[in-house]
């Protein structure tokens, strides 16, 4: 037997390079395989699967939860107090990645309840949610608060808003824009008249006339028209609004009857607000 020379590599067999080039082959061809896998599963889910996290609905996809759940929230009301639909907050500049900005909505129903506990008020609107909202009233800094899950990573809250006063609002959080919000429209031809006869009592409205819409949960829409009057400190509020239900509020500073349309007045300063509203059926 030879001894093997220091530094001497044997010749390499001739088959082993295209074996090896086979191994590499199939190596590619797994990774192609792989990847196309990967991209197709990833489609599905992207159309398939429900988002995980809020980021993954724009606010254009969002919006609409909100506007249904404004709807809920005033069909859940019923004769706890009087509603109107608030003016919509839509707020840019926040960040959905510290590279990407993005925009939240806030849709909110004011709610007179008169000299009532509010935490009792909640309860029962907790009560006439949908069961998968998940509804619940706890305690925060000593008062009661409503939290609610309206789906798509849309948050409902309700908590007092003042004495004899409720607010409910459904919020997306900070969102991609996408196409960007566009809020329900609806002809409230007839909110919009009981606010004209209203406002004519002390010489008209001081500016336009502000209409909301939310869809109900049964169909149809809820509805809110409202506008400011100039009205002296020492004039009454309720004459304005003519025979009705008995109002759940009549004092100087505030007015509120429910009613097809309902009725809900303040005072500020030399101004009175005003917002006439059909609301969901509960």
């Amino acid at each position: 037997m030879s001894a093997v020379q220091a530094g001497y590599a044997p010749p390499t067999p001739p088959d082993r390079p295209a074996a090896g080039r086979r191994r590499l082959r199939w190596l590619v061809a797994a990774t192609v395989v792989w990847a196309v896998l990967l991209a197709g599963l990833t489609w599905w889910s992207v159309r398939n699967d429900p988002p995980t996290v809020k980021e993954q609905r724009s606010l254009d996809q969002a919006g609409p939860v909100v506007d249904r759940a404004v709807g809920v929230l005033t069909a859940a009301i019923g004769a706890d107090g009087v509603p109107a639909l608030l003016p919509d907050r839509l707020e840019r500049g926040c960040r959905v990645t510290p590279l990407d900005d993005g925009a939240s909505l806030e849709r909110g129903v004011e709610v007179a309840t008169g000299d009532v506990d509010v935490r009792e008020v909640l309860r029962r609107v907790a009560d006439r949610l949908p069961a998968q909202w998940r509804a619940g009233v706890s305690t925060l800094d000593g008062e009661p608060l409503l939290r609610a899950d309206a789906g798509e990573f849309v948050a409902v809250e309700g908590r007092s808003g003042g004495p004899g006063r409720v607010l409910l609002t459904a919020a997306t959080g900070c969102r991609p824009v996408g196409a960007g919000y566009r809020a329900p429209a609806a002809d409230a031809a007839a909110e919009s008249a009981a606010l004209a006869r209203a406002l004519g009592r002390w010489g008209g409205a001081t500016g336009p006339v502000q209409v909301l819409a939310a869809p109900c949960p049964g169909g149809g829409t809820t509805r809110t028209a409202r506008a400011e009057a100039a009205v002296a400190a020492d004039q009454p509020l309720a004459p304005a609004f003519g025979v009705g239900a008995a109002p759940v509020v009549d004092s100087a500073d505030r007015y509120a009857r429910a009613g097809d349309p309902a009725v809900l007045a303040e005072r500020v300063d030399e101004r009175v607000r005003v917002a006439v509203t059909t609301s969901c059926p509960g």
